[in-house]
């Protein structure tokens, strides 16, 4: 029977599990994900959907770790969602069942921890932000002063982290005699298996009782690297979707055509036949990732910022402008794919495809979400290349105008000196360097760089890097984002 809401029917098992490829009352769960988003809806449960007509026993229990959005909107309609397509010529739509159920780590802790600890799970994979790792980022370590992990250490059987959920549920694992669940990092980190395993193994390191060790042993960490663009979604998608299939759908998602995932193949607990979904299982994810972090993110981030500041509030907007275009592509061109170690094929034609992925008018990729998070993304997708760079005394003009927009943004005001809504773990603290510098450039650059969380101890003392950020911050104060991009792209 259909379930009806004010604007028609509702999507629920019953209108549409016959439609799925495969019988989804045999579908029993096999890995567990922390952090469901729309990211993970957009791509690694599309990837296990596509997998489910040849082993139904690796459904996908998903967990929230913040807010209960994504389970209340989702239980009314058994767990389903649309998939949504789009580019510039229009837009597919199909029904994605792999997701059996969502748990809300606040209010049903015990509920997931029990999940996790069971047998039948043999994957945890994550998408929980760079955030949700408790670690510093400039480092990649553990950081045991971090409040969820001072908390879990306190409270170890009512852990709030996702290390802590983790440790808690491979603890039991161990003590039950079941063997441990692989750890399958799907967030955009430096070596995620690796940077994964080194928090997880450090944190249960400090809950004692030989746990680190176990950790270390016999957890297997595989690194992998996932490329989509997926937006928040908006209202208008909602009625979009509405409108092309007759049936409301609470929380769709709407993507490109382009998707990849690249994943290490170490799964000792078994794992679904993610080739036959198109995954590529490779022995070394480590050349794909940094064309990736810093090809793909970093070109996305330095774009949000400028972006954002020059009023345009789309990808495709900005990316449409010339001068913003002639200045991505030579970030890429001239300063990036130096950096990017071989084995990823032609860097060029990866530098085109994301140019015309930045352009697809279909996705309105906010540059404010994009924006989110800085703090924690700047490591991994511009600094990266930076100080590599800065190793061979090689210029590093463009990256540092895209690391100078992020401490323009995060003064909190734009250039018509509007609030910008600063989404980041650290807001609070770079708010207070930015009233402390005010409209003085130096005192801004030289308070953001002493954040070492991010730049780590050296980039402060880079008289190139500094004097670099100065001059941009100083033409970005003056002049306007959109005049400092093309004082830059003029003069290379």
């Amino acid at each position: 029977m259909l379930v009806e809401t004010g604007h028609g029917p509702r999507l629920s098992a019953a209108s549409h599990s016959k439609r799925l490829p495969y019988d989804r009352s045999g579908v029993s769960p096999g890995i567990v994900h922390l952090g469901v988003g729309a990211f993970h809806r957009a791509h690694t449960a599309v990837y296990v959907d596509d997998t489910l007509t040849l082993d139904p026993s690796w459904g996908i229990v998903g967990a929230s770790l913040r807010r209960p959005d994504t389970r209340n909107a989702l239980a009314p309609q058994d767990f389903l969602y649309t998939l949504v397509v789009r580019d510039g010529s229009g837009a597919s739509a199909r029904v994605i069942g792999s997701l059996l159920d969502v748990l809300d780590a606040e209010t049903q802790r015990d509920a997931l921890i029990r999940t996790l600890a069971d047998p039948c799970i043999r994957i945890a994979s994550l998408t929980m932000t760079e955030k949700g790792y408790c670690h510093d980022a400039a480092t990649g370590a553990l950081d045991d002063r971090h409040p969820e992990i001072v908390h879990d250490l306190e409270h170890p059987e009512a852990p709030v982290s996702g290390p802590g959920l983790l440790v808690r549920a491979l603890d039991l694992r161990r003590a039950a005699g079941f063997a441990p669940f692989s750890v399958l990092s799907c967030d955009n980190l430096p070596a995620n298996g690796s940077t994964a395993r080194g928090i997880v193994a450090a944190f249960a390191a400090l809950r004692g009782h030989g746990l680190g060790a176990f950790v270390e042993a016999e957890v297997a960490f595989p690194s992998t690297m996932v490329d989509r663009i997926v937006p928040a979604t908006t209202d208008a998608d909602r009625l979009m979707v509405f409108k092309a299939t007759g049936v409301w759908d609470a929380w769709p998602v709407v993507t490109e055509p382009f998707t990849q995932w690249v994943v290490e193949d170490n799964f000792p607990n078994g794992r679904p036949l993610l080739e036959s979904a198109g995954v590529q299982m490779v022995s070394d994810v480590r050349p794909f990732e940094t064309a990736k972090l810093r090809m793909l993110n970093g070109s996305h981030s330095t774009l949000a910022y400028l972006g954002y500041l020059a009023g345009y509030e789309f990808v495709s907007d900005a990316i449409a402008d010339s001068g913003f275009r002639a200045l991505i592509h030579g970030l890429m061109t001239d300063e990036v794919m130096s950096e990017v170690p071989p084995g990823v094929g032609d860097l060029g034609a990866y530098r085109d495809a994301l140019l015309g992925r930045f352009a697809n008018p279909g996705l309105k990729h906010r540059t404010w979400q994009i924006a989110m998070d800085g703090s924690q993304k700047l490591p991994q997708r511009l600094l990266g290349t930076i100080r590599g760079r800065l190793a061979k005394r090689l210029p590093v003009v463009r990256a540092a105008l895209g690391v100078a927009a992020w401490m323009r943004y995060v003064t909190g005001f734009d250039e018509r000196g509007r609030e910008i809504d600063v989404k980041d773990p650290l807001a609070k603290r770079l708010r207070l360097i930015a009233n402390s510098a005010g409209a003085a450039p130096q005192a801004l650059v030289d308070g953001l760089l002493g954040i070492t969380e991010v730049f780590g101890n050296d980039l402060a003392r880079n008289d190139i890097f500094r004097s670099l950020l100065i001059s941009h911050l100083t033409s970005l104060f003056d002049h306007g984002a959109a005049s400092t991009v093309k004082f830059v792209t003029q003069d290379r």
